[in-house]
């Protein structure tokens, strides 16, 4: 965990079509990314909102998020209510970071559930019943 974890208040920038009046709400609408940024830096994270013909029929809203380490990873929403379309590219940002970070981190450790190769040396006969005691043999 991070000594400055990142969150949608810390690491937010709005863009093209949005002001400064709009940031509160829009940060309450993005509240439940918080929990998936925390494992990140914020001096290391970023995202960055943008609205394209904003209130008009081919509305387009971008949420661009950097991280350090990571590919740049880009949600898009052509909904044409601004809430739903918010709603849309938080919701399709949360599924990312989960996909990118299981992608990082193995999903099976096999090194902690096989046993380690034997000694070199060892015959193949004293390996035989290992783990047994003497009785079961």
């Amino acid at each position: 965990m991070s000594t400055n974890p990142a969150t949608v208040a810390k690491c937010l920038r709005l863009n093209a079509g949005f002001s400064q009046a709009d940031r509160n709400w829009i940060v309450e609408q993005f509240a439940t990314l918080d929990a998936r940024l925390a494992t990140f830096d914020a001096d290391a994270t970023d995202l960055e909102l943008s609205i394209k013909d904003r209130e008009a029929k081919g509305q387009r809203v971008t949420l661009e998020c950097r991280i350090a380490g990571w590919e740049k990873i880009v949600t898009t929403s052509s909904e044409q209510d601004l809430r739903a379309a918010l709603n849309d590219v938080r919701d399709d940002l949360r599924r990312k970071l989960n996909d990118a970070k299981t992608r990082q981190e193995p999903r099976n450790n096999k090194h902690l559930r096989v046993a380690p190769p034997p000694a070199p040396g060892v015959p193949a006969e004293e390996l035989t019943g290992a783990g047994a005691t003497s009785d079961d043999r």
